[in-house]
């Protein structure tokens, strides 16, 4: 067996995942040999802890970002996983609904930004945020999720919004970049674990 497949089989028993599980993304990789897969795994253990946030943030902020990008599989393993670090079915649910609201105020957002059309700011949105007045999982760890489900839907309007009010609010610039990085990987790794 060579490294590159002993190395999937880990990733994917880490995810819950029968070792020998393939998709188009895994059986590329593993034909072209590449080392790149020992990064992937390096990467994806790493967010399961950060010098800034508990384990139960890590899980629900990266069950949030699997959310986002649809990812079942990894929406399973990191819904566990905030539940093994007594996380609650509102805590999870929450994450979820971040995930939605996120996807929304994007999209609106990110569109107002782009036209910069004086008149699209003027008209009422007319969409319903109320989760973000009093938020289960605390307004700050609300805004953080936020923040990375913001950074990957690439919305420069909301990213900085969401970083201002993270500060004003006590969080750290390392938090926030902790959060990004954990953003990050979660959608990388989900690029080939669906």
């Amino acid at each position: 067996m060579s490294e590159v497949t002993e190395t999937i089989q880990e990733l994917l028993t880490v995810v819950g995942l029968d070792e020998n599980y393939r998709n188009e993304s895994l059986t590329l990789l593993e034909n072209s040999n590449t080392r790149y897969v020992r990064d992937l795994k390096l990467n994806f253990t790493s967010v399961f802890t950060s010098a800034h946030m508990s384990e139960k943030e890590c899980a629900l902020l990266a069950l949030s970002v699997a959310a986002n990008n649809n990812n079942k599989v990894l929406m399973n393993f990191f819904e566990q996983l905030a539940l093994a670090k007594e996380a609650t079915a509102e805590d999870t649910g929450e994450a979820v609904a971040c995930a939605s609201l996120l996807a929304l105020n994007n999209v609106f957002y990110r569109f107002r930004h782009f036209t910069g059309k004086e008149k699209y700011a003027q008209i009422p949105a007319r969409v319903r945020m109320q989760i973000m007045s009093s938020p289960t999982t605390g307004k700050e760890f609300f805004e953080l999720m936020s923040l990375a489900i913001s950074a990957v839907n690439g919305c420069e309007l909301c990213v900085n919004s969401h970083e201002k009010s993270l500060l004003h609010l006590g969080a750290t610039e390392e938090r926030v970049f902790d959060a990004i990085r954990i953003a990050s990987i979660v959608t990388s790794v989900g690029k080939v674990i669906y």
